[in-house]
């Protein structure tokens, strides 16, 4: 497949850590991808509802300033039209009870910090060609 994805997926990513943003907006730019991003469960959510064109991969961590992670996954899971949009939880909570958690609640992957740049790279190249 190469080093990109063969469309250009849009990926949203919601966590409050600038560098992280910053540091997962140009892996993602790497491989094709175009980011969106917020700071905080609210503004994810915004992002989402308020999309002119689907979003196609979302990065959420569970540690956020406004709504628990879990609780924006809960809400996210709720709404038919998101059913089939992959999410991976990129959270420092590694502790195999919040993975589990999130994986039976509508998570497609969990990925905890610090992560491998690769382990996320492959995992959504795996989720967003499946959807194809």
């Amino acid at each position: 497949m190469g080093d990109s994805l063969p469309t250009s997926p849009r990926i949203l990513v919601i966590d409050d850590d600038n560098e992280l943003l910053k540091l997962v907006t140009m892996l993602l730019n790497r491989i094709g991808a175009q980011t969106l991003q917020a700071k905080n469960g609210v503004r994810g959510l915004e992002i989402l509802m308020d999309a002119t064109a689907p979003i196609d991969l979302i990065i959420l961590d569970l540690m956020l300033p406004d709504i628990d992670g879990f609780e924006l996954l809960r809400r996210i899971r709720e709404q038919a039209r998101f059913d089939t949009v992959p999410i991976i939880i990129l959270s420092a909570r590694a502790d195999p009870d919040s993975v589990r958690y999130g994986l039976d609640h509508g998570a497609d992957g969990y990925i905890t910090k610090p992560y491998i740049a690769n382990n996320l790279i492959d995992r959504i190249k795996e989720l967003i060609s499946a959807r194809q």
